[in-house]
């Protein structure tokens, strides 16, 4: 089966549903071990022994990079599968000849239509490829390129030929040289390459600069720290992913049920019997605990009939729609406890039959909004839905990252975050970008002494990693503009590795 080029996403749909139906898998490189992800629940990783497992009844899946047709030899493997009568097919892949091509922005074919793919391992008939008047592409030769550069040039190509040799393609690692056959030597000097790499000879090159799109996004290569609990960082992490990144989602904060849920059962009766004439939700966690709750009882969304509800912000509203509950309020400006204080209506006796408002909160919430409406006339029911409580301390290998200036980017989505991730990890170096959801983040980020570089403009997880990617496009406009080579903040600390990209 064809693994594809080193993107996990490039996968074909037949090799997803055969790892999803395999006994075995063999992943012929830990790259591979990403694609585990389509497999059920107690797959072996095995390195030996196929056709055994095979004439036994096992469904076993090979991995090969790229195309296990296209220079990966399997013939051995077939002929043994053959002799032993098992039954075997070969899925193809997806090809880095094409796939890293497309993704470092150079068409295959574009003004002549010739695309010839060489693997420097086994076929070094230079003369012979230096008449190909398309595209070029050599497998297996970045150890030799500045002499496989020079050959082409005697064998006819003039030295001017536009060259791109490209590693860790189809991956955050994507890491891309332009230059020209004449220059090769200079140009790859430090560059440390090292394979799978592709080297791309032809003026197809010339149009990167057009159609460049992997390695031109905004937050490309950025290994970006989310400190959220596992549940909550998914989407976020989802969006990074589209900026380029490459999130690593670090566990700061558990969210555990209330040390005496009589509190919570108290509320959710009281809810039913008509005893509140407003619900808050000040986050999804509460939402959450709701409808756990509602579940537990054997409730839905329309015990809230007759009742008003508030959400302090969309990714809380969102949680409602998608509970069945539409809420009645939301900030239209700030989206924080005081920005819904600024928009609650005051208590009318002749309007509002009750005065009391129910609070599903976190054991550690802030006063702000209970006072707020208390000034507006309203009686607060400030119940405990859920607690935070600090995770554990993450590998050390994390930490180390964390205080050495490892991570380009940190996320802060709440003030918790920012006091837990100090707590368990320490504080993050000062080349990272700091990035938090809101001034109340960015105030307890400033009273641990970290730099706030980045705050969204509206407190929403999906605003704050917006934020981020266009403060990363700005930092990369303004080094092109300068005539500099683009660096990400990782790269700035002393000792760290200057590559240019």
């Amino acid at each position: 089966m064809g693994a594809g080029p080193g993107d996990p996403n490039l996968l074909t749909l037949r090799a997803a549903e055969l790892l999803a139906k395999a006994d075995a898998v063999v992943l012929g490189d830990e790259a591979h071990r990403p694609l585990l992800r389509h497999c059920r629940e107690g797959v072996e990783v095995v390195e030996d022994d196929l056709v055994k497992r095979a004439k036994h009844g096992q469904l076993v899946v090979r991995l090969c990079e790229g195309d296990p047709m296209l220079f990966s030899s399997i013939t051995e493997e077939v002929a043994a599968c053959a002799a032993a009568e098992v039954d075997f097919e070969i899925v193809p892949g997806v090809p880095p000849a094409t796939a890293v091509l497309t993704y470092a922005g150079i068409p295959a074919a574009s003004a002549v239509p010739e695309f010839r793919v060489v693997d420097a391992a086994q076929d070094q008939d230079w003369a012979a490829h230096a008449a190909c008047r398309g595209t070029l592409v050599i497998y297996n030769g970045i150890g030799d390129a500045v002499a496989i550069g020079k050959a082409l040039i005697a064998g006819g190509k003039p030295d001017t030929t536009p060259v791109a040799v490209s590693s860790g393609g189809t991956t955050t690692e994507q890491y891309t040289v332009v230059s020209s056959l004449g220059r090769l030597q200079p140009d790859l000097k430090h560059a440390g390459f090292t394979e799978p790499a592709l080297i791309v000879v032809g003026e197809a090159v010339g149009l990167r600069d057009k159609l460049s799109w992997f390695e031109t996004k905004p937050l490309f290569g950025w290994r970006v720290l989310v400190p959220r609990t596992k549940e909550q960082s998914r989407s976020l992490s989802e969006q990074l992913v589209a900026y380029g990144a490459v999130p690593e989602e670090v566990p700061t904060i558990s969210v555990e049920p209330p040390r005496t849920p009589q509190q919570m059962d108290r509320a959710i009766k009281g809810l039913v019997t008509g005893r509140y004439e407003w619900v808050a939700f000040t986050s999804a966690n509460a939402v959450k605990a709701v409808r756990e709750k509602f579940e537990e009882y054997g409730l839905d969304a329309r015990a809230f009939a007759g009742l008003k509800v508030a959400a302090v912000g969309e990714a809380t509203a969102q949680a409602l729609v998608e509970f069945g509950v539409k809420p009645d309020l939301l900030p239209s400006g700030e989206q924080s406890s005081e920005g819904l204080v600024a928009e609650w209506p005051p208590y009318d006796s002749m309007l509002d039959p009750i005065n009391r408002v129910l609070l599903p909160r976190a054991d550690i919430s802030t006063d702000t909004l209970v006072a707020g409406l208390t000034e507006l006339g309203w009686e607060c029911d400030d119940v405990t839905a859920y607690r935070t409580v600090r995770a554990a301390p993450p590998p050390a290998p994390v930490r180390e990252a964390i205080k050495g200036g490892g991570f380009d980017a940190v996320l802060f989505t709440s003030s918790s975050t920012v006091r837990n991730l100090v707590g368990i990890a320490g504080k993050p170096h000062n080349v990272t970008v700091i990035a938090v959801i809101g001034p109340q983040t960015a105030k307890t980020a400033e009273e641990f002494g970290l730099r706030v570089d980045v705050m969204a403009d509206q407190p929403s997880a999906s605003a704050l990693a917006a934020a981020v990617a266009e403060y990363g496009a700005k930092q990369r406009q303004a080094a092109l503009a300068a005539g500099d080579t683009p660096r990400r903040p990782s790269q700035n600390r002393r000792g760290a590795r200057r590559r240019a990209r």
